[in-house]
């Protein structure tokens, strides 16, 4: 064991960087980031974590943003409904606003690929979330979920974003203006991966899962079908009782996930931004 002691924000940050939470929860359930960490060195025959700091790491990373843990009083409490996948941390630009964003976070989601109804129909929505005191949250991908973010921005209103890389860089790299102008204007944006990390399939995934923990509920406007990063958010957020608010859409081809939902009573069709509202 090191003579000086690790601290928990540097430890938690190194056992996000090599483990998924639940590999690692039933340690933590029992003894300190700093243990868990310092056995996991011990057992590995990589020899992958023995050369890795964890001090040096996490200093180097806060330089483009905040590791929060859940013993900060910033921590969105609603994560812990993730049980044993509940993050180990949340890197955080603009961690001070979390709070306040977190408390009527509402997720706009859907198709990356869109026609200019779905665009129309999204801003509606968004807008009118964003004016009733919600605090819309979405990814900066294409589609749906960006123009969401700037439809509530346009209307005044702070937004919360979800990464599924490194907050070093957007994701897709062309938003980085929106990537900026989010926690600049009273927003914030968090991810599950350092700064420098890409974005992947996993990433993708797993990011689909925080966004769906985070909210009080989700929006999604439409996902083409099971297999994409929008149709996991609304099927996360239904395993953990949280409501899927579905628009019509005459489209039927680009909404066979919305249909599928509906179909399995895990979702809810709203005819309109007000119908959304008054079930919020």
């Amino acid at each position: 064991m090191p003579n000086s002691a690790l601290p928990e924000r540097a430890a938690r940050a190194a056992l996000a960087a090599h483990f998924p939470p639940h590999e690692v929860a039933a340690q933590l359930a029992q003894h300190s980031a700093e243990k868990v960490w310092h056995d996991a060195v011990r057992r590995d025959t990589t020899g992958r974590l023995v050369h890795y700091r964890p001090r040096e790491e996490l200093a180097n990373a806060q330089l483009t943003c905040r590791f929060v843990i859940p013993s900060d009083d910033v921590w969105p409490a609603a994560l812990d409904s993730l049980g044993t996948g509940t993050p180990l941390g949340l890197w955080v630009r603009g961690h001070q606003q979390l709070p306040r964003l977190t408390a009527r976070a509402v997720a706009v989601t859907g198709n990356r690929a869109t026609t200019q109804e779905t665009l129309a129909r999204t801003q509606a929505f968004a807008s009118a979330l964003a004016e009733a005191g919600h605090t819309v949250t979405s990814t900066l991908a294409l589609g749906v979920d960006s123009t969401a973010l700037r439809a509530a921005a346009l209307a005044g209103h702070t937004t919360l974003a979800v990464l599924p890389r490194g907050l070093d860089r957007a994701h897709p790299h062309d938003h980085a203006q929106l990537l900026s102008s989010i926690p600049a204007t009273g927003g914030a944006v968090v991810s599950l991966f350092k700064p420098g990390t890409e974005a992947s399939g996993s990433t993708l995934q797993t990011s689909a899962a925080l966004l769906a923990a985070l909210v009080r509920a989700v929006v999604l406007i439409e996902a083409v079908d099971s297999f994409v990063p929008p149709m996991h958010t609304a099927e996360i957020a239904s395993g953990l009782g949280r409501p899927v608010l579905v628009p019509p859409s005459a489209d039927s081809a680009r909404t066979l996930g919305n249909r599928r939902l509906i179909a399995d009573q895990r979702a809810v069709l709203v005819p309109d931004p007000e119908h959304a509202l008054a079930l919020l």
